[in-house]
């Protein structure tokens, strides 16, 4: 058996599909924003989870009104992909908003602020050590 299965070839094809149907063919400006980020088919082919961000929308009513928009331009999306694709079984699409992103810039933001506190933390605790520093501050 392949490490690449059908199901992720044709999920993949799918998200190229997508992408460029959003960027091309939609004309809706609620999902000008919209990027496809993974697409999870099932085995059977005949479902599909399509994971979308929304770039510069961070609210929760922006996102559940881009989620929405793209519920609404489900059949002409799915159309799309039969026609490019030429599927025997087009899958049936639901769309989810991916966290991931967000979640791994607050990770990274958080990762940041606690080196930079490590670094301070440790700048301090030299200056402690440093007979020179001490010297210094006998000095004066």
């Amino acid at each position: 058996m392949s490490d690449y299965s059908r199901t992720d070839r044709v999920g993949d094809q799918i998200l190229r599909e997508l992408a460029q149907c959003l960027q091309r063919e939609v004309r809706d400006p609620r999902l000008t924003a919209v990027t496809v980020t993974a697409v999870k088919l099932s085995r059977d082919l005949k479902y599909a989870r399509i994971y979308v961000t929304f770039m510069g929308k961070e609210s929760a009513e922006d996102i559940k009104e881009g989620l929405q928009a793209l519920d609404k331009a489900k059949g002409f999306l799915r159309t799309y992909i039969g026609r490019e694709m030429r599927l025997r079984i087009v899958p049936e699409l639901s769309f989810v908003y991916d966290e991931s992103i967000i979640r791994g810039a607050q990770l990274t933001e958080l990762i940041d602020k606690a080196v930079k506190s490590d670094r301070a933390q440790r700048s301090e605790e030299d200056s402690e050590d440093d007979p020179a520093s001490e010297e210094d501050a006998s000095a004066s």
